[in-house]
């Protein structure tokens, strides 16, 4: 999955080479407004859950270089106002995601990992269950944002998963 969104972020940010900033920072009536506001919602979500993974026992190397990442303000946060900026984010962000995910173990799954969401309530669940609902965040959201690209008229191509796994 991390390969997958790797794959389908440098997809988005291609397709989106062809629209000029306005158009990417228009308001389309989205959830988060803009393309520009959808993706950063992408990177502010990232954010937030790979510093709660950081509180698993495992201490996953590769999620050093998100601990002086400024915590998001909100879900809404327009942390990078240039595409260029949230695009070099973006692939960093891929990278660290790789990385870490090739960290991690079967037996790291089964954590119940403690954590308190954006409004401070306090939660504890599985991990690997969580780590699904971090690659499935970004797979809803971008499924939001090849729309918002598709009204711009920029068709970004084939994005199911089916098309990356390989042939037995």
């Amino acid at each position: 999955m991390a390969n997958y969104n790797q794959t389908m972020n440098q997809a988005m940010f291609s397709a989106m080479a062809g629209l000029d900033a306005t158009e990417i920072a228009k308001d389309r009536g989205a959830f988060f407004g803009s393309i520009l506001g959808t993706f950063n919602h992408i990177v502010v979500g990232d954010t937030i859950w790979l510093q709660r993974f950081m509180a698993h026992p495992a201490n996953y190397k590769a999620l050093e270089g998100v601990r002086h990442l400024a915590t998001p303000s909100g879900l809404s946060a327009l942390i990078h106002t240039n595409i260029e900026r949230l695009k070099s984010a973006r692939e960093t962000m891929d990278t660290v995601i790789i990385n870490f995910i090739e960290e991690t173990t079967e037996e790291d799954y089964a954590y119940a990992l403690p954590y308190k969401n954006t409004k401070g309530k306090a939660f504890k669940k599985n991990f690997g269950h969580l780590l699904q609902h971090f690659f499935n965040h970004q797979t809803h959201h971008r499924g939001q944002a090849s729309t918002l690209l598709y009204q711009a008229g920029i068709d970004i191509g084939t994005t199911d998963l089916l098309m990356i796994i390989p042939d037995a």
